[in-house]
């Protein structure tokens, strides 16, 4: 406990799924922890503050606002995840103008906030970047869990978390010399109530035999963005359940 005390933690995205989660987590380890979120609004502490992170303007007004209140920032989670209406579509299907938003929405927003984010860390010599990616900007798509199902694996999905894995080990090697740490945490399939059918495909094929939940990611961001982790940089943690093993 208290692993990230006084740690000003800022979490884009957080109340999502995971967001929550991970905001859960790093407040029980002592952090003081911001939940940047365009759906809600700013309070006065800034546990909450309202943004809109696909809007430069509106990030660097956030980030400001956090360095005025707090004068640095130890830890950031780009942990957000903006997405078009048609998400979801099959490939031959895909809207090049969508595929584009995504793509801009997704890991542009990601270099966005961390370029931000970093010049900070950078003059204090110290600081933690966390980007959510998934075990599909790892390994392609097993397609075979959507059969029976309307579901499919977006294709701008595995292009945009492929780049910020990537995106990560560039990170790294850039801000190391600055004690700035960049790591990726990469999710399996998490459990959101999703068509029974699918569940079903996915859980036979992962060798825990069970879909992910929120409280099997966050302590990995814990230890990720606490000194327990200072010599570790430049790594995709990939958290599940052996999906990847196999």
């Amino acid at each position: 406990m208290n692993r990230l005390k006084d740690k000003i933690i800022v979490v884009t995205g957080g109340n999502g799924l995971l967001g929550r989660d991970i905001i859960a987590k790093t407040f029980a380890e002592g952090a003081v922890c911001i939940n940047v979120d365009i759906n809600h609004e700013t309070n006065d502490d800034l546990t909450q503050l309202k943004c809109d992170i696909t809007d430069n303007d509106s990030v660097t007004n956030a980030i400001d606002t956090v360095i005025k209140k707090y004068g640095r920032i130890d830890g950031l989670v780009n942990n957000a995840y903006p997405r078009t209406t048609d998400w979801g579509n099959k490939f031959e299907n895909i809207n090049y103008d969508s595929w584009q938003k995504n793509v801009d929405w997704q890991l542009n927003t990601y270099f966005y906030f961390s370029q931000t984010v970093a010049k900070y860390m950078v003059e204090r010599k110290t600081g933690s970047i966390i980007n959510m990616a998934s075990i599909y900007g790892v390994v392609g798509p097993d397609f075979t869990v959507y059969d029976g199902t309307s579901l499919t694996m977006p294709a701008a999905y595995a292009a945009i978390k492929g780049g910020i894995i990537n995106f990560t080990r560039y990170l790294a090697a850039y801000l190391g010399p600055q004690n700035v740490r960049v790591n990726a945490v990469s999710p399996g399939g998490i459990f959101d109530n999703q068509d029974t059918v699918f569940v079903d495909n996915y859980v036979k094929k992962v060798p825990m035999r069970r879909m992910g939940l929120p409280d099997d990611i966050s302590p990995s961001v814990v230890f990720l963005l606490s000194e327990d982790a200072k010599y570790i940089t430049g790594q995709n943690i990939i958290v599940d359940g052996g999906w990847t093993s196999i």
